[in-house]
């Protein structure tokens, strides 16, 4: 099997990247952002024999691509999210990010990761789907929970959908929270949780989340996630359901995550697109 390079932000999802990986036979180099990823991704690197890992700072696109080559990698995942607000702060560019930054018109999500590819691909490295060892943690059409969402739960999410797609069509983000056909908030560079516990606080009980991806979703990077602390997030807000973009959205823990739904009375559903 080949080497395949992992580009490891945070939370769970490059965990579930390397073992998949791993477990199909997979040599895997990590290159693991120090700011960003778990300190525990070593421990698991270490104990899945064929791992190696590096830890490089946010911005040091050059020490990242020069591991990359040396480990013979000709293709790459990148897993987990870097907070978008760090673009702003605390990032200090090494030469080959600062050059990836003068070629951008603007600095979206999409426009930077776009480029940091073609960059990769000039090097020899191959950005693969996000995705490409998850398959069976995309999200699937229909209802998701035992309970349906209700007449009036659909038309909140049926008028979300609208506001979603719009705004995840400029990139801004790709979660709105919707009361009574009215947009109580819209996702920024907050995340999702944040942008769910505003919405709870601004509609009070009641609201609904609508999550999707982009009309063009590049599924190499920035893929929707939801996961147990989704749900969480909802149950304390007082949302009562949520909508996801069924075969473009990672659901992590799965039974996990339909179970706290249930108990919360949190419907969920995926949208067939």
């Amino acid at each position: 099997m080949s080497r395949i390079g992992l580009i490891a932000g945070n939370g769970r999802f490059p965990f579930l990247v390397l073992e998949a990986a791993r477990a199909l036979g997979h040599d895997v180099t990590v290159v693991a952002v120090r700011e960003e990823a778990d300190p525990a991704l070593e421990t698991a690197a270490a104990r899945l024999g064929g791992a190696d890992l590096h830890w490089v700072s946010l911005g040091h696109l050059g020490t990242c691509l020069a591991i990359l080559r040396a480990a013979g990698v000709g293709e790459a995942i990148m897993a987990g999210q870097v907070k978008h607000t760090k673009l702003f702060s605390g990032v200090m560019p090494d030469l080959t990010l600062l050059k990836v930054l003068g070629r951008l018109r603007s600095k979206n999500t999409d426009a930077l990761i776009s480029a940091v590819a073609d960059v990769m691909a000039e090097q020899g490295i191959e950005l693969l789907d996000s995705t490409a060892f998850l398959q069976p943690l995309l999200a699937r059409a229909g209802t998701l929970t035992r309970r349906a969402p209700t007449d009036a739960e659909r038309r909140d999410l049926e008028f979300g959908y609208r506001m979603a797609d719009a705004i995840a069509s400029l990139d801004v983000g790709q979660t709105v929270v919707v009361k009574d056909s009215a947009v109580v908030a819209v996702e920024a560079m907050e995340g999702t949780d944040a942008v769910i516990e505003r919405g709870g606080r601004l509609g009070g009980p009641g609201t609904r989340v609508v999550k999707v991806a982009k009309p063009n979703q590049d599924m190499r990077f920035d893929v929707p996630v939801v996961g147990p602390p989704t749900i969480e997030a909802m149950r304390r807000a007082g949302a009562t359901a949520l909508s996801v973009d069924a075969g473009r959205t990672l659901v992590f823990d799965s039974a996990a995550f339909a179970a706290a739904a249930d108990e919360a009375g949190i419907a969920v559903v995926g949208r067939e697109t």
